[in-house]
């Protein structure tokens, strides 16, 4: 995904130039398509034309309904952007939410508007997390958690690998699903991750449930490590891995 400008919201999702923190109304359920309409009170042309002469009466417009299907939990796409990290003076003041989604619909309205992750500059970052909760240590939701992690060489094919862990995601697939806060793709010259956060890292069986599956749904067979959010403070790259799968 080639990040070309530092404008991110126009760069990378849907095809309708909005506002990027206009949040998408996940309370609409359904959209109505009028179906065209013949003019009726016996007006000549498109009346004969779209009615059949005479038979306007018996003819009734319709409105075709499509109905959206909801996804049980609202979520949201973040983003890093690479060229602002060096500039900035603390971590996170680059970071900005783009668009929130609650309906299938709208996932892949959003996805299949965005460049393939391969395409992306380094070192930037891309996150899709629960709907109110941000991507930061910080977060009351995120503070007492963790990650796992996959690595991926260049070689590796990213975009489906990616795909596939929105879709676990946002599909519920995951039996420990409550404790997911969201994931993380992060683009790196020498090689690009894959992260997932959790609520609560002191949660063993929790934890290794989530990787245990994330692993078989990915098809990944390498080891992954589980990091506690407070080690990664405090320790930074000497932080330790607490599980192992």
């Amino acid at each position: 995904m080639v990040v070309e400008e530092s404008s991110v919201s126009s760069e990378i999702m849907a095809e309708e130039n909005r506002d990027p923190n206009t949040k998408t109304n996940s309370s609409r359920k359904e959209k109505y398509v009028p179906a065209i309409r013949a003019k009726s009170g016996g007006e000549e042309g498109p009346s004969k034309i779209l009615c059949g002469g005479n038979d306007c009466a018996s003819k009734k417009s319709t409105t075709v309904v499509q109905h959206s299907h909801s996804l049980q939990n609202s979520w949201a796409f973040w983003f890093d952007n690479p060229h602002s990290k060096s500039i900035q003076a603390t971590w996170g003041s680059s970071l900005r939410s783009l668009y929130t989604f609650a309906t299938i619909e709208e996932f892949w309205s959003l996805y299949n508007n965005m460049h393939p992750p391969a395409k992306w500059l380094p070192g930037a970052d891309l996150y899709c997390f629960k709907h109110k909760i941000e991507p930061k240590w910080e977060d009351p939701i995120c503070a007492n958690g963790g990650k796992w992690t996959m690595r991926f060489p260049k070689a590796t094919k990213l975009d489906s690998n990616w795909l596939n862990t929105l879709l676990a995601l946002v599909g519920e697939q995951f039996e420990q699903g409550d404790e997911i806060c969201g994931a993380v793709l992060n683009f790196r010259a020498r090689g690009d991750k894959i992260s997932l956060w959790t609520k609560n890292a002191a949660n063993e069986e929790a934890q290794l449930s989530i990787g245990k599956q994330w692993k078989e749904l990915l098809g990944y067979n390498e080891t992954i490590g589980f990091i506690f959010h407070e080690d990664a403070k405090t320790l930074d790259r000497d932080a330790k891995r607490r599980y192992s799968v």
